[in-house]
């Protein structure tokens, strides 16, 4: 229940994560796993072109020397090549204690122009796992010429991962009814709000305290020079966007070839970041709705707007009479929390999401549905949470901007929310407790980047996106001092490899010649 959330997936090719806002219906981002569209055999291959290096060595700052200059031996881990890197825990005091990354790398196919770092978002999404499905996350291009590593984040997955909720507590999170209609129901999702911040306060490793954003960006220019790099080539997806751009305002001078894919602005606020994402995630329910009307296993009848008209009533209506599921009945906040999990990728999504309401309203089977959840929650059906992506979410996402918002100002907002965007506006602003009562001393919050002086940075934005909203991706082209937006305009969560063979041309051609499309260039979805 927190103000935006990653969402994972386990297909079984690519994952992306998302951030997504939460609350009852929600317990991000991240990330999902986009279709990898693999290119023809015929299409001609972009011009590969040196990447350009600063013209002196940087050296490392005196006082992390020693991390910069750390050797590393590389070990055979299936997929991958894989090692450690040692950074400080708290960069104020780097002769302290210090913690290990876990950092995979894929090797070029060919002959490498350099390591492409990767990440899929989150906060919470593994780059490590990300990494080892390089062949389907980047082109067949791409992989032939660039190294592809992936470090999991600070508190993430192998690097010195937080644990701050038990499964139970999850599923509390997860079930939480984020329409209260009573007192008592309110104080229920005061108190599940409470859940993270309780028990990251609880473990004995206190790496809580130093998950944010910015650490996480000085680890990746440690990792950076470890494997010999002289400049950073990225591919950020979602929040991976905010950590690329936190990394260019912090380094500009080391930034080589970057995209930001699904764009979140560092800067906002949980309140901005929570409403915009409400009105995607409507327009999102809408163009699902409307795909619903036109095949006939859709449990609705009726126009798009009538079927979405339904469809809300039928969730609302679970609220009192919740049906069968497995070991858990289908309510309103389950279900809920289902149908906008799979509003990311149409192609993919819907055709799953139809059949799985179709079991729900026509013969009154809710485990499809509550299968579709887990699914994206890594959840296991005897109720185990596979990885600490919802621990690791909830300490960044309160490391990264300030919490603490009355209770009665979320309550008074929640009304105006539901009322303007009546599928999920009031679930969504009540996530904006999510961090309060926060254990933490004084959240770190992210600023505005600018990234002076860096080289021109790739940003990659869709119209129709319901997790990172298109004016988010034309926010950032304002704010950062030297970037190029890159627009497709279509339905779904972030854009290269996702069905536009424009869109995915012009990334690897930035990525493998740093040819920037033109300014302005919009493709079709």
């Amino acid at each position: 229940m927190g103000p935006f959330r990653r969402v994972p997936a386990r297909r079984a090719l690519a994952l992306v994560i998302s951030v997504l806002t939460v609350v009852g219906l929600v317990a991000s981002g991240c990330a999902l796993v986009g279709p990898a569209v693999m290119y023809e055999a015929l299409r001609p291959k972009p011009t590969v072109k040196p990447i350009p290096v600063p013209s002196q060595t940087i050296p490392a700052p005196s006082d992390l020397e020693a991390f910069y200059e750390q050797q590393v031996t590389w070990r055979d881990c299936g997929d991958a090549e894989c090692t450690t890197v040692q950074v400080p825990l708290d960069y104020a005091d780097p002769a302290g204690r210090a913690i290990d990354l876990a950092v995979a790398r894929v090797p070029a196919n060919g002959k490498a122009i350099g390591s492409l770092f990767v990440n899929p978002g989150g906060p919470g999404g593994s780059a490590v796992d990300y990494a080892k499905a390089a062949d389907y996350i980047v082109s067949p291009q791409v992989r032939d010429h660039y190294d592809v590593i992936g470090i999991d984040p600070r508190g993430v997955g192998g690097s010195a991962p937080v644990e701050c909720l038990t499964d139970a507590e999850q599923d509390e999170l997860a079930g939480i009814d984020s329409t209260p209609d009573s007192p008592d129901e309110v104080q229920a999702i005061i108190d599940a709000s409470k859940l993270p911040a309780l028990g990251c306060a609880r473990d004995p490793s206190g790496v809580y305290r130093y998950v944010g954003t910015v650490n996480a960006a000085r680890d990746m220019d440690i990792v950076r020079a470890v494997v010999g790099d002289d400049v950073l080539n990225y591919l950020g997806k979602s929040y991976g966007t905010s950590l690329g751009a936190v990394y260019a305002d912090l380094f500009p001078d080391r930034v080589g070839r970057m995209v930001l894919d699904g764009v979140l602005p560092p800067g906002l606020g949980m309140a901005e970041v929570t409403y915009e994402q409400a009105k995607s995630f409507e327009d999102a329910f809408a163009h699902f709705a409307d795909d619903c009307a036109r095949h006939d296993n859709c449990p609705f009848n009726g126009s798009g707007p009538q079927v979405a008209k339904q469809l809300r009533a039928y969730l609302q209506g679970l609220d009192a009479n919740p049906i069968r599921g497995d070991s858990r009945k289908l309510d309103e906040a389950l279900a809920t929390y289902a149908v906008l999990m799979y509003l990311y990728f149409p192609a993919s999504d819907y055709p799953d999401l139809r059949s799985a309401l179709a079991s729900a309203v026509k013969d009154g089977d809710g485990k499809p549905l509550l299968d579709l959840l887990d699914n994206r929650l890594s959840r296991t059906p005897d109720g185990r949470y596979l990885d600490n992506s919802t621990d690791a979410f909830y300490a960044v996402m309160c490391a990264d901007r300030t919490g603490n918002i009355p209770v009665s100002e979320v309550k008074a907002t929640a009304k105006e929310w539901g009322a303007e965007l009546p599928t999920f506006g009031e679930g969504l602003a009540w996530g904006l407790l999510g961090c309060n009562d926060w254990a933490q001393p004084e959240p770190d919050p992210l600023t505005n980047v600018r990234a002076a002086g860096s080289a021109p940075i790739l940003l990659v934005s869709t119209t129709h996106d319901p997790a990172t909203p298109h004016l988010w991706g034309k926010l950032m082209a304002k704010q950062l001092a030297n970037a190029r937006l890159l627009t497709r305009d279509g339905y779904g969560h972030t854009a290269y490899l996702e069905g536009s063979d424009c869109i995915d041309e012009a990334v690897d051609a930035y990525l493998l010649s740093g040819t920037l499309p033109a300014q302005g260039k919009v493709c079709a979805g």
